[in-house]
């Protein structure tokens, strides 16, 4: 099966989408319900919502 997911599950509290894939988690939860037509669709449309999303700050070490 098809699947965006590239094991990095986190789910951006602004947007509602992974920062991962780019799905909600309703999406996450349907996915393996969608047709193979409707989950073709829906990745067509994840690209332009994950370079939409706001970039993160990468997270740094904590000095001891």
């Amino acid at each position: 099966m098809e699947s965006p997911c590239i094991l990095v599950c986190s789910i951006d509290t602004e947007t509602g989408y992974c920062l991962g894939c780019g799905r909600t988690r309703e999406e996450i939860g349907a996915w393996t319900r969608y047709t193979s037509d409707e989950r073709r669709s829906l990745m067509a449309t994840l690209p332009a919502r994950l370079a939409a999303m706001p970039r993160q700050a990468p997270m740094t070490e904590r000095s001891a």
